[in-house]
């Protein structure tokens, strides 16, 4: 049973009927930070990204609605340490230095910051600047994420990417330069991309030698311009090719594939990430943010306003909520197996419990089936998915999904 009802300046807040769960402890604690601007929306994404025009946006505004919104949700965190910080975009290395710095001293000021906490920038070549990216270290960016996607000229045109090649290239390199931690993105099953241009794009991320790699099955996602006009995308066999071969050669490079689309060397996981996989808390603010948090007897999700100028306009209010609500028990099952199988190596069963509140009886007859069907290896202390489970993930995932 749920209602909605309307809250201060038009604001949605859905409440669900929980049901019946109870935590013994708190799950660990990650902020994400969304920054929606980018040079030019790219015709595959699906982000909450908006084009600044002329390059310009309302930088110290939207750092003002930041620490605003971030006031405003600390009584749901009171006390709790965060260990990462991811800031994700749109393209947040559009930020100046100045800027960047203001957001950590904010964030360090109002949190409980783990001295050893994992910092993540994104940013995306043709945003480099040396000098600006050395600053962004000394504010304690301790991580880059480089959205590269292809050292192909052709596939860069085709994806609408505004960089090239060689700004592709020179990214890696400062990246490499400034920081001992970082991620390449790259996508595969591109517009027309044979299997030989696939091998030279990761053979060339390979020779910079990343910490983590993020290899992602270009895909057609709902609302883009891709999905409107679908470009002439490589057949099934052909990008399970592409896949194999991907698998097989970051493991003879020394990577672990330990999710779905992420290779990393030992001990360079992104640990941002693995959070979010084991149904870990996250408290997610600015355009369109959402958030995830435990307390002892129920789970909150919230969404943040989506446009920027609604986004700085309501947290400047006081409310920068849009939706809220809380996850019932039976749909806890299928948003922690949402995360959780996309591990390779799957979860201990205890995580299950722990990050539920429910017990395993709960989800009995869905692991009974899926282990029918070869989707997954299990016993007392683990459940996994089998490489057949990996191949067939929705379907796995959707043994866990509910009737109404």
């Amino acid at each position: 049973m749920s209602h909605a009802s309307t809250t201060g300046a038009g604001v949605i807040k859905a409440f669900t009927s929980p049901g019946s769960i109870r935590l013994t402890s708190l799950p660990p604690l990650a902020l994400y930070v969304h920054f929606p601007w980018c040079v030019r929306k790219c015709p595959y994404c699906d982000f909450n990204s908006h084009e600044s025009k002329g390059g310009a946006f309302p930088e110290d505004e939207y750092l003002d609605a930041l620490r605003s919104d971030l006031e405003q949700a600390l009584p749901l965190v009171w006390g709790r340490q965060v260990h990462t910080v991811f800031i994700g975009g749109g393209t947040p290395s559009l930020m100046s230095a100045k800027g960047l710095d203001r957001l950590l001293s904010d964030v360090r000021a109002l949190l409980p910051l783990d001295a050893d906490a994992e910092i993540t920038l994104e940013a995306n070549p043709g945003t480099f600047e040396a000098d600006k990216f050395a600053q962004f270290r000394v504010s304690g960016v301790n991580r880059l994420s480089v959205g590269i996607q292809s050292f192909s000229e052709t596939h860069l045109k085709a994806l609408g990417r505004i960089h090239d090649a060689a700004q592709a290239r020179h990214a890696v390199e400062v990246a490499a330069k400034t920081f001992d931690n970082f991620n390449l993105d790259l996508m595969f099953a591109l517009p027309k991309q044979t299997l030989v241009e696939c091998r030279a794009d990761i053979e060339t991320a390979l020779s910079f030698a990343p910490p983590h790699l993020s290899l992602y099955h270009l895909t057609l996602e709902p609302n883009t311009l891709f999905a409107k006009f679908p470009p002439p995308l490589p057949d099934d066999d052909a990008s399970a090719d592409m896949q194999d071969w991907i698998h097989e050669r970051t493991r003879e490079a020394g990577y672990e594939r330990y999710e779905v689309s992420a290779y990393a060397k030992p001990h360079r996981q992104s640990r941002h990430n693995l959070n979010y996989w084991r149904f870990g808390d996250y408290l997610g603010i600015g355009a369109g943010a959402h958030t995830k948090l435990s307390f002892p007897n129920r789970i909150l999700r919230q969404m943040r306003f989506k446009h920027p100028a609604t986004f700085i306009e309501e947290a400047r209010s006081g409310n920068a909520v849009q939706e809220e609500h809380e996850v019932g028990a039976r749909d806890l099952p299928f948003e922690f197996m949402l995360n959780a199988l996309r591990l390779v190596e799957g979860f201990p069963v205890h995580r299950f419990i722990e990050r539920t509140g429910l017990p395993m009886t709960s989800i009995e007859p869905a692991l009974q089936e899926a282990e029918r069907r070869g989707l997954i290896s299990r016993n007392h202390e683990k459940i996994a998915p089998t490489p057949l489970g990996q191949a067939f993930l929705n379907d796995l995932q959707a043994l866990f999904l509910k009737e109404p």
